[in-house]
């Protein structure tokens, strides 16, 4: 895939809004501030695909990108005390909205601050997206504000943070350097190739049922 092409689609600021989804797709969800903006930029090749801001919550709608025959959706930052109630309301209705449509969903990057551990509603998505049985890979961002020691000690750290992290795929990521960025289009093309065969064989399906009637 060339990650340069990709598009912007559209967004959306109320549940309400968000359209039925006819290709597969690949959210991005994490807290404010945590470096999703970055990170899709990163991924992408480009500088302002996505608002990279020093004041977290700017994400405040579902923002929707194409690639060839895979959507991605950058979903609200969540966790960020200063606002009204009522629009972390909103934010809330619009992911808890995205995730109960009937959509493709072919994987979930959530976003993780390597330096810390995990919150309380990191937890709770991650949490979420088990129950669910929703495919999920953790991104460790901001790798690069630690020495390698630290890496080492937050990676050991992390086994006992998070619930199943032996079972969870994680990637360490770098904005800055890059690392994780050629792990993560892997399993995007991976994604891509799934689905392209997938609508290869469901088509070829339904020209069958055709000519038999």
């Amino acid at each position: 895939m060339n990650y340069h092409n990709v598009v912007f689609e559209t967004s959306f600021g109320k549940a309400s809004q968000l359209t039925k989804s006819d290709l597969v797709e690949i959210a991005f969800a994490g807290r404010s501030n945590v470096g999703k903006s970055s990170l899709i930029n990163k991924i992408f090749n480009r500088k302002a695909l996505a608002r990279v801001s020093a004041v977290p919550g700017k994400t405040a709608t579902i923002n929707f990108f194409k690639l060839e025959n895979v959507r991605f959706a950058d979903l609200p930052g969540y966790g960020y005390a200063k606002v009204s109630h009522g629009e972390k309301q909103r934010w809330s209705d619009l992911i808890e909205t995205y995730f109960n449509s009937d959509r493709r969903i072919g994987l979930v990057f959530q976003l993780v601050d390597m330096r810390h551990s995990p919150t309380k509603d990191d937890l709770m998505m991650i949490n979420f997206l088990i129950e669910n049985e929703l495919p999920f890979v953790i991104i460790l961002t901001k790798k690069d504000k630690l020495s390698k020691k630290q890496q080492d000690e937050r990676l050991q750290a992390l086994q006992s943070e998070i619930p199943f992290a032996d079972q969870i795929h994680m990637i360490p990521f770098s904005a800055v350097k890059g690392d994780g960025v050629e792990e993560i289009r892997e399993i995007i093309d991976e994604i891509a190739t799934d689905a392209l065969a997938n609508d290869e064989l469901e088509e070829e399906n339904q020209q069958q049922e055709d000519e038999l009637c």
